[in-house]
C-alpha cells in the first residue's frame, strides 16, 4: 500500500479497483480504521480517531450516526484511551465490569471475568438470539449464563434487577435448570413437573425432586424415540452423578402410561 495523506494508503482490489485504507497509531499500537472509495472519507476517519483519543470531553454519547467511523470502533478507541488497553470487539471497561455494545441504547454487561472471552469473540445476533463463533461452532452466549435455547424468561430463569441487557452472574437466577422440568408449588410444596413436546406438550410426571424430574424427561425421549418419534431431544446432563445412581433412578422412575404407550401415527 502506498500512504498519500497522514493515516491513508492506496490499495487495490482483486479487481484492479483502487480504495483507500485509514489508520492510526496509538501508544504504539496500530489500529486499522476501515476501508473507504474515497481519501477524503478516508482522512477524515484519521482526523476524527486522532480527536477521539486526544480529547478526553469527546464520549460515547458524543456518537453521531452520521460519522465516518463505526459505532463499534468508536466505542473500542475509546476504551483504549480511557482504560490504555485496545480491543478490537466494542468493549468499554468500568472498575467491576464492562459493556459489549452494539449502539448507544444495545449492549450487555458482563462481570470482568468474561472480558478475555469477550474481547476475543465477536457477538452476532440473529432472531433475538445473540452467538459468538467458539472453535467454528455458533454458540449461544445465553448458555454460558445456565439459559437454555428455548427457557422463558421468569419461569426458567429471572434477572434479580429486572434488567435483561444485565448478564453479570449475581444477577441471573435460574430456576429451571433442566429441560422439560418446571418447578410449582402444590399446597406450599415446592413439586417438578415435567412436560416433553411431540405435536404438543405431552404431561410425562410430576416428581418430588429436580433431579428425578430431570432423569424422567430423559426417560420420556428415549421412550418417544423407541416408538418413532424423529424430533430430537436434548438430554438433560445430570453432573456430578454416578452412571450407577442414575441407572437406578432411571429405571425405577415412573412416568406416563400415555408416554409408555406412545404411537406415531
Amino acid at each position: 500500500m502506498e500512504q498519500q495523506l497522514p493515516g491513508v494508503y492506496t490499495a487495490k482490489r482483486k479487481d484492479g479497483t483502487v480504495y483507500y485504507r485509514a489508520s492510526i497509531t496509538y501508544r504504539n499500537k496500530h489500529i486499522s480504521l476501515g476501508s473507504y472509495d474515497n481519501s477524503h472519507a478516508a482522512y477524515h476517519a484519521y482526523l476524527l480517531a486522532s480527536s477521539l483519543v486526544s480529547d478526553p470531553s469527546i464520549t460515547l454519547n458524543s456518537y453521531d450516526t452520521s460519522s465516518v467511523l463505526p459505532f463499534a470502533k468508536w466505542v473500542s478507541l475509546l476504551n483504549f484511551r480511557d482504560n490504555t488497553i485496545y480491543f478490537a470487539t466494542p468493549i468499554y471497561v468500568r472498575p467491576k465490569f464492562f459493556y459489549y455494545y452494539f449502539s448507544l441504547s444495545e449492549f450487555f454487561i458482563f462481570d470482568l471475568e468474561d472480558l478475555f472471552y469477550y474481547s476475543s469473540r465477536k457477538i452476532s445476533r440473529r432472531g433475538g438470539h445473540y452467538f459468538v463463533a467458539d472453535y467454528g461452532m455458533q454458540v449461544n452466549i445465553m448458555n454460558r449464563y445456565g439459559i437454555k435455547n428455548y427457557a422463558v424468561a421468569n419461569r426458567d430463569y429471572r434477572f434479580i434487577n429486572g434488567n435483561e441487557q444485565d448478564l453479570r452472574y449475581e444477577n441471573i437466577e435460574i430456576i429451571n435448570r433442566y429441560n422439560g422440568v418446571e418447578s410449582v408449588t402444590i399446597n406450599g410444596v415446592t413439586r417438578y413437573q415435567v412436560k416433553i413436546h411431540v405435536r404438543g406438550n405431552l404431561k410425562v410426571g410430576t416428581y418430588s425432586s429436580e433431579t428425578e424430574a430431570a432423569i424422567a424427561y430423559n426417560k420420556a425421549a428415549d421412550l418417544l424415540k423407541k416408538a418413532g418419534v424423529s424430533k430430537a431431544y436434548t438430554p438433560n446432563y445430570m453432573e456430578g452423578m454416578s452412571p450407577s445412581a442414575y441407572a437406578d433412578l432411571y429405571n425405577t422412575i415412573k412416568i406416563s402410561s400415555r408416554i409408555k404407550n406412545y404411537r406415531c401415527e
